[in-house]
């Protein structure tokens, strides 16, 4: 069972990735994920300054759940120098840096300096809940907003393929979709945290987090990502690679988002349930339904559902065949 592919011209060993935030800080903790089987890495966001994020508590988990209001801290350009470039030295698997701002001149700056890092992507963050606070509204909301900024960020990366990252929080995800990859990313993160969600302390009667509200991740988003991640595929015509993320515990939760067109797999909350080692475990976990199946080549999953739906006769998964 062959696991690699080659995604915008940079090879994978294996379609599993390094979510955004989680263990994305230090290349040490980077180099951590690569011994356990991660095929590819993607920083935490990285601001054009120093971001101080929200007081604690800022998580809450369930077997079925978890709600951050974490609030993207970074500690500024110099030090995403320092571990990029750190990282970049002996670099064992492909690095996707992420990056945010709080507008287009913001995201041109921190896409400036990254790029001279010479990540393998860059990851354009336009769907924090953060953005909630900060202004009031998600970039990724908006196909126009969403759209200047990519093509600020385009200007100044140079041939660096870039994806956006988007929020599952929209009528229309494709059309949001389409609009980035008309404003010049090359590929689709999908998705962000939805919500934001809530949870109260029976006995003080207060929110549990300090922020009050967070972004809901776990098992319960997978639903959710497996049909925006169908959406963007049918909307771009299969055409980008997609990063699916949301939900993906298990090496069917990989194959699951796969079929509805990823072309690798984002994995964060899961590492804190099954330990540093859910990467190799979730691979060990795709070559064995792989293998009971027949399929040798990972790549075959990609859009398999849409593949299904055209042999039975029947058209498209957007939002207008919901129940």
């Amino acid at each position: 069972m062959n696991l690699q592919q080659t995604i915008l011209g940079v090879p994978f060993s294996n379609p599993t990735v390094l979510a955004s935030g989680i263990m994305g800080i230090t290349a040490s903790s980077w180099r951590y994920c690569a011994e356990n089987g991660a095929g590819a890495i993607t920083t935490k966001s990285l601001w054009p300054v120093e971001h101080q994020g929200n007081r604690n508590p800022t998580i809450i988990a369930t077997e079925h759940w978890t709600l951050n209001a974490v609030g993207v801290p970074d500690a500024g350009p110099e030090k995403a120098k320092e571990e990029i470039g750190d990282f970049m030295k002996d670099q064992p698997i492909p690095l996707i840096a992420n990056i945010i701002g709080l507008s287009p001149k913001e995201f041109a700056s921190i896409a400036a300096v990254v790029a001279t890092l010479k990540p393998d992507f860059i990851e354009v963050n336009l769907s924090t809940p953060t953005f909630l606070k900060l202004r009031g509204k998600l970039f990724a909301e908006d196909g126009n907003e969403a759209g200047t900024i990519l093509k600020a960020v385009r200007k100044e990366i140079g041939p660096i393929p870039c994806f956006a990252k988007l929020t599952p929080n929209v009528p229309n995800i494709g059309e949001i979709a389409k609009a980035c990859v008309d404003a010049g990313a090359d590929g689709i993160t999908a998705i962000n945290t939805a919500g934001p969600g809530m949870a109260i302390d029976l006995r003080s009667r207060m929110p549990i987090l300090a922020a009050h509200k967070g972004g809901l991740s776990g098992p319960a988003l997978k639903p959710i990502a497996v049909r925006c991640i169908a959406e963007i595929f049918e909307a771009t015509g299969g055409k980008v690679p997609i990063i699916g993320t949301g939900g993906i515990y298990t090496g069917e939760d990989a194959l699951e988002l796969m079929l509805a067109g990823a072309s690798l797999v984002g994995i964060g909350t899961a590492v804190g349930t099954r330990g540093i080692d859910v990467f190799r475990k979730i691979c060990e976990e795709i070559q064995l339904w792989c293998t009971n199946e027949g399929v040798w080549e990972i790549s075959d999953m990609i859009g398999g559902m849409h593949k299904a739906l055209l042999a039975r006769g029947i058209k498209g998964t957007s939002m207008k065949h919901a129940p």
